[in-house]
């Protein structure tokens, strides 16, 4: 690094752009810094910024601001601190009222000079009607203290919205449901044009669930099969055998799971039965994706004998299972 801002009281700060993607990169690679911001220069050089706007310096920021279910956030220590700092601030007053009762309510007055004090109150009947109260986690370990927080995320943000910028608490921000959590971007590699790409892709797999059997019974489809509806004209009619691997040794023969008497049928059970290998929640994602693999080649024949556009379906959707299981492999296993 060329050159960094120094000062006696807040260190060194990057002065310009390059300096800062500098300073970034080389505060990822530290394992000095919270995990959540390791191996990622990026979120460090917004993290800063967000700090330089707050009046934080840059290890400040990093050790204070996080993204909480999708929002940026302050720890509430550090909220307290920047309204302290600012010279607006008159002075703050927390205590609890009612201690000692089934409602004791958290009290937090905001002082601003030249303004009428902001008082916010948070009380365990609050707790309760926002599903809160007994939440797993700091809401059943230190109950009194998570009440202060969100009097205190409250009464700060109403009276010194100017110093806060519109940050809530971190401690408000993690009891956010899950749904409003943005969807993870897709960091699927690009791969190189192809005609293939032109193809609609299947739809995406759904999230893995838990369900009760540790391996997958195939041989639950025999009733399916037996009861399936008459060919279509259009269907390619004749025996159409679905094999399965034996789920507790791969290495033995595949059983003959039922036979379809078209290719519609022999697909629709293919691709459900990979469905659900891929959804056995409880067993590791690597052995799902093994299964998922040996389903596929014990069945090659059959996918040989289907059209070309059928085929590039089946292998999208194959692929497409493999890529989400091999994300879900952690990354000690990989």
């Amino acid at each position: 690094m060329t050159q960094l801002t120094t000062t006696n009281r807040q260190g060194f700060a990057p002065a310009t752009m390059g300096e800062a993607m500098e300073f970034s990169k080389m505060l990822a690679e530290s394992s000095m810094v919270p995990r959540a911001y390791q191996g990622k220069p990026q979120d460090i050089m917004v993290c800063v910024q967000w700090g330089y706007e707050l009046g934080l310096a840059p290890m400040q920021a990093l050790q204070n601001i996080a993204v909480i279910n999708g929002k940026p956030s302050v720890y509430g220590d550090a909220m307290m601190a920047l309204v302290q700092a600012s010279p607006v601030c008159e002075g703050i007053d927390e205590h609890i009222e009612n201690e000692g009762t089934p409602n004791p309510v958290a009290v937090c007055i905001a002082k601003r000079k030249g303004r009428n004090p902001v008082i916010a109150r948070f009380s365990v009947e609050d707790a309760k009607r926002a599903g809160l109260w007994g939440k797993q986690g700091p809401w059943q370990a230190y109950p009194k203290r998570m009440l202060q927080m969100r009097a205190r995320g409250f009464a700060l943000r109403d009276a010194f919205p100017d110093v806060l910028k519109g940050l809530i608490t971190a401690e408000e921000a993690a009891d956010f449901p899950e749904e409003s959590k943005p969807r993870e971007r897709d960091v699927t590699p690009a791969k190189p044009a192809n005609p293939l790409d032109a193809i609609a892709p299947p739809p995406s797999l759904p999230e893995p669930i838990e369900i009760e059997l540790i391996h997958v019974d195939f041989d639950s489809q025999n009733d399916s099969a037996e009861s399936a509806e008459p060919a279509a004209e259009s269907d390619v009619v004749g025996d159409w055998p679905l094999m399965v691997p034996d789920s507790k040794n791969l290495e033995a023969p595949p059983k003959l799971q039922a036979t379809y008497k078209t290719q519609a049928e022999w697909q629709d059970a293919y691709e459900d039965l990979a469905d659900k290998t891929t959804r056995a929640g409880k067993r590791p994602a690597r052995e799902r994706m093994t299964m998922v693999k040996q389903l596929r080649k014990v069945n090659e024949a059959q996918l040989a004998r289907i059209n070309t556009f059928e085929r590039v379906r089946h292998t999208q959707s194959y692929s497409g299972r493999i890529n989400a299981l091999g994300a879900a492999v952690p990354a000690n296993e990989k």
